[in-house]
């Protein structure tokens, strides 16, 4: 990782930037490219190659367990509470105990040992490798000591195919027979569709998992969706985070004792994350958590340990983590509005809702929540094509709202003609080519719009779409 400031650039003409970069690597160690952050000189900040070398390092991480899915991998540090975080180790190890992949962290934390691929995981650690799994899989965490002496905790975060799994799981980890059920709502999405089957696997592995989209896209049905295939038996407990007055959400959150505040409940409170105990704690509008608060949550997603506001005993608790928000927190990081660190415990897992105007599945949603309002009112394909030309803002809440409003007019069927108060359709978001002709204006917008949803990335469009790059370039103003 390196960072060049202002005149240290070679040449001259570049004299007026600040760029700071982090390679990142393979799981075979290769460097596939890097990450690069750039702007003027006069407007750096110091934290930035910090935030660039995180980044870098948790996608390295999840190139890990994507290309070593047949392996297990082991998280191991010498403090356990630094188990989920970029500072700790992995390993990735076949079924035989062979060193597959190390991360750059485990590297380090195995100095002066023969911490490379090919080697043997008894070579590192004290332990031998069936032992190791074995306690690993029916204990949770383990401590161990590798070939220097030094202690470590170590954690399974994925469990090879075919390994042996105890029937005692630790509390709250998914039952595997939930983690392949479909959600109650429309998913068919080709942006959406993959990322959604691995939210089960995500929550077994006891991530956090972070929902982004604009208003109305359905983030908490998401979330709701992954505490059903949790598996977890306790409840579903949403709080809204900008709801919450500043100085009593901490006390909202963790609970408080009787007196401990003017003010507070005469008989104390338990809190949230403890009613959430072996269920989920969905946190909604996440970007809305004060900083003194943020503090606080960040040292309870490191130890899961609650104490209330005014008490003297810390709690323990099992929770499945969810969070959501339809502002850019990298970008509030960078305004220092929101902790950086705190960013990269909830977004181990992320989960991006796109709009519905570019939602691939759209005629299922309309149909879907037509079965909700009236499951005995039809609606006509040509009512649904103009549902598909108007902009959406509100997304599927509005979408919602304008259904109810035409069966209102309606109640045996809906057609186009029962939607007074739609837009027409944006003349612009289509070439002047294939404007005039409603099949190929109609082609031209979702080539758009995919584009505009694949970072304007000519061949991932024409991949996703099925398409010749020729085709994608044709209905795009270049």
């Amino acid at each position: 990782a390196v960072a060049v400031y202002g005149r240290e650039h070679y040449f001259a003409c570049h004299g007026h930037l600040s760029c700071m970069a982090a390679p990142i690597l393979d799981s075979n160690r290769r460097i596939l490219g890097l990450l690069d952050a750039s702007c003027s000189n006069e407007a750096r900040q110091q934290h930035t190659h910090a935030l660039v070398r995180m980044a870098a390092a948790q996608i390295e991480n999840g190139l890990i367990f994507q290309e070593r899915a047949e392996c297990f991998i082991l998280a191991f540090h010498p403090r356990a509470e630094y188990l989920d975080t970029l500072s700790a180790g992995l390993v990735a190890v076949s079924r035989d105990g062979e060193v597959i992949s190390l991360n750059r962290p485990g590297t380090s934390l195995l100095a002066g040992l023969p911490a490379a691929p090919s080697s043997h995981f008894d070579h590192l650690f004290e332990a031998s490798f069936g032992a190791t799994i074995s306690g690993l899989l029916n204990g949770g965490v383990t401590a161990i000591r590798d070939r220097a002496g030094s202690g470590v905790f170590m954690v399974c975060r994925q469990i090879a195919p075919g390994g042996r799994v105890s029937p005692a799981r630790p509390s709250g980890v998914a039952p595997a027979a939930h983690v392949d059920q479909p959600p109650d709502f429309v998913c068919e999405d080709r942006s959406l569709k993959r990322t959604v089957a691995e939210i089960g696997r995500a929550a077994a592995l006891r991530m956090p998992i972070h929902i982004t989209g604009e208003t109305g896209t359905g983030k908490e049905l998401m979330a709701r969706h992954v505490h059903t295939v949790s598996g977890r038996k306790g409840e579903f407990v949403a709080v809204n985070c900008g709801a919450v007055p500043e100085q009593l959400f901490i006390a909202e959150i963790f609970g408080h004792e009787r007196g401990a505040y003017t003010n507070a409940r005469s008989e104390g409170s338990p809190g949230l994350a403890r009613l959430a105990d072996r269920g989920t704690l969905f946190l909604d509008e996440v970007a809305d958590i004060p900083l003194p608060a943020q503090t606080a949550l960040l040292r309870f997603l490191d130890s899961m340990e609650v104490r209330a506001v005014g008490g003297q005993h810390t709690h323990r608790v099992d929770v499945q983590i969810v969070s959501a928000t339809n502002r850019d927190l990298a970008e509030m990081v960078a305004e220092r509005s929101f902790r950086a660190d705190l960013l990269y415990r909830l977004n181990a897992f992320t989960l991006h809702l796109p709009p519905l105007g570019a939602r691939s599945d759209f005629a299922l949603i309309v149909r879907h929540l037509m079965r909700k309002l009236a499951p005995d009112a039809a609606i006509t394909d040509a009512a649904i094509t103009a549902l598909s030309l108007r902009k959406w803002p509100g997304n599927i809440r509005e979408l919602q709202a304008a259904l109810q409003r035409a069966l209102v007019r309606g109640v045996d069927f809906v057609d186009e003609g029962s939607f007074d108060d739609c837009s027409p359709p944006d003349e612009t978001d289509s070439c002047e080519a294939c404007r005039g002709n409603l099949l190929d204006e109609n082609r031209c917008r979702e080539i758009r719009r995919t584009y505009r949803e694949a970072s304007e990335n000519i061949s991932e469009t024409a991949r996703r779409l099925g398409l010749s790059r020729t085709t994608v370039y044709k209905h795009l103003d270049l």
